[in-house]
């Protein structure tokens, strides 16, 4: 997972240019990003969080200055991981070693994603968190895999299976904006690239009014992404 967008790229996106098509997405992403920051890691006496899949660590401007220590946990095939994690999913770390997990946007690549959440809760200290982001509809993005996509409900339940409590839970694009979304992506590669960014910027516009429109209870239930802290249960 090497190849995700670099962190300034990812993090601002410009209207127009390579990202145009996830403008207002990546926004709200990282928004959400900021505020489980602000709530959950800025004043925490953990101080060592585990970029889980962490792929080029588009996300490390984020949390990089509120930590002591961020690592990047990925396959060997990774340059940029710190540590390896095998092809069955083994974390090359001990028992209660991180104070914070992140997970953006990987749950729906893995095999295994019991084994995959159980592996973090794991590697997290006691009342460690785990913070997780992972897609409710989204089109179909292999890279190399693309195995899964959850409904809050389903997200819910295999995260607390893996013997976390869940303490924040929230959605980024309600149903209509994701429809959007999925009708601007069904389109777009049937244009050349250098019209790409046009159809974008005239779509875009509409995700957001139908976004803002949207009542929060409503995204918690059926967004496009999902994004989660939840704390490591006492055994």
């Amino acid at each position: 997972m090497e190849s995700r967008e670099a962190g300034v790229e990812r993090l601002y996106p410009k209207i127009w240019g390579r990202m145009s098509a996830r403008y207002y997405y990546l926004i709200q992403l990282r928004k959400q990003l900021e505020r489980v920051i602000e709530l959950f890691v800025k004043n925490s006496p953990h101080q060592l969080l585990a970029d889980y899949g962490c792929g080029n660590k588009p996300y490390e401007p984020l949390f990089g200055p509120f930590v002591e220590q961020y690592i990047g946990l990925d396959l060997a095939i990774n340059s940029k991981a710190d540590v390896v994690v095998d092809p069955k999913g083994i974390i090359d770390m001990p028992d209660e070693s991180v104070g914070f997990v992140l997970s953006t946007q990987v749950l729906e690549h893995v095999e295994d994603p019991t084994s995959y959440l159980k592996e973090a809760c794991r590697i997290l200290q006691k009342d460690g968190k785990l913070i997780l982001s992972t897609h409710g509809y989204w089109m179909f993005h292999p890279d190399p895999t693309d195995f899964w996509r959850w409904t809050s409900t389903g997200l819910q339940k295999i995260v607390k299976e893996a013997g976390f409590e869940i303490v924040y839970f929230e959605g980024i694009l309600a149903r209509s904006s994701m429809g959007l979304q999925l009708f601007q992506d069904g389109l777009l590669f049937k244009f050349p690239k250098v019209l790409r960014p046009l159809w974008s910027m005239l779509l875009q516009p509409f995700i957001i009014f139908f976004d803002k429109i949207a009542g929060n209870k409503s995204r918690r239930e059926d967004a496009c992404t999902f994004i989660l802290v939840a704390k490591k249960c006492s055994m």
